[in-house]
């Protein structure tokens, strides 16, 4: 028997990351531990890089905001999926669903975007050192990071409004810890080849155009590297980029996994599964990647328990 068209709904249910009861009290303790560890660590990272006056350069500048970004990037779902597990209620209501799929798209794009800029940011300082203050002054800093938060709102506000025209079959079940877009989709009773076609193409041209300037970024920082004479200012140059890199690896490098598991496995729980990496683990990691490679931000955050 065919599920029955429901034009509006109330609730969806989130069946998480698995069903066994006796995994819940470990998942809740897990999850829980990663969020405190992210949240403390990019705040720390923030209240450094605040104090420090030495920190206050354009670089940090994005550092700062994208750090602010993934605090708020993980607290879209990990709070709501630790409250899930605790009240063994697996319910989500249709206006917080459609809340929380518009904040996980803006926080997902803006750090998309900061990635690029951030790319960008190196370009000029190692490519163009003499004009580096001219072009990266605070205004140009600012506007980049407006132009960044506009256009990953108008991107999560379109695919939201989207959502908003489609209805639902009366199985309403989400094999997810949160409401992620294809999940969504996949529960329409009604058409939804728009909603797709928006979201390929919204995703394809605004990740190839970043993806692009970090690629086309980084030819011209390696190739302006290699014409340095001096080892030791190779060596530094290098080290400069080096946190960057490793954040721009971890975060497309686990986004494409999930994109595969989705494709290979679309009716199970392993896109959920590899969606916790960049979910919530990518962002526990980069304030260790940032303090960790980063003389400054270890000398910055030395004063400010001082």
């Amino acid at each position: 028997m065919k599920p029955r068209n429901q034009t509006r709904v109330s609730e969806f249910i989130l069946l998480g990351l698995s069903e066994e009861a006796n995994l819940q009290p470990l998942l809740f303790g897990l999850f829980l531990s990663m969020y405190l560890i992210t949240f403390s660590g990019n705040l720390l990272i923030i209240l450094t890089i605040i104090t420090a006056s030495h920190l206050h350069t354009p670089m940090y500048f994005f550092i700062f905001s994208l750090s602010f970004t993934d605090i708020c990037f993980t607290s879209t779902t990990v709070p709501k999926m630790l409250m899930n597990i605790q009240t063994q209620n697996k319910v989500i209501t249709y206006e917080d669903c459609i809340t929380q799929l518009n904040f996980f798209i803006l926080f997902a794009a803006l750090d998309h975007f900061l990635l690029t800029v951030m790319a960008y940011d190196r370009f000029v300082a190692i490519c163009h050192p003499l004009h580096y203050t001219v072009i990266m002054n605070p205004k140009f800093c600012g506007l980049l990071l407006l132009a960044s938060l506009l256009l990953s709102a108008l991107e999560s506000l379109l695919h939201s409004l989207m959502v908003l025209r489609v209805s639902f079959c009366t199985e309403l079940e989400i094999s997810h810890f949160f409401c992620e877009l294809n999940q969504v989709l996949q529960l329409a009773c009604s058409d939804t080849f728009l909603n797709n076609l928006i979201l390929y193409f919204v995703t394809g041209f605004l990740g190839i155009i970043p993806l692009t300037g970090i690629l086309f970024s980084y030819t011209k920082i390696v190739s302006s590297i290699l014409r340095i004479s001096s080892a030791d200012d190779k060596s530094k140059a290098f080290s400069t980029c080096g946190s960057h890199l490793s954040v721009i690896s971890l975060f497309y490098g686990t986004s494409l996994g999930v994109y595969l598991s989705s494709a290979a496995f679309p009716n199970s729980r392993a896109p959920a599964i590899a969606s916790v990496m960049y979910t919530v683990v990518t962002p526990m990691l980069n304030p260790f990647i940032y303090s960790l490679r980063n003389k400054d931000i270890k000398q910055g955050i030395r004063k400010l328990f001082s």
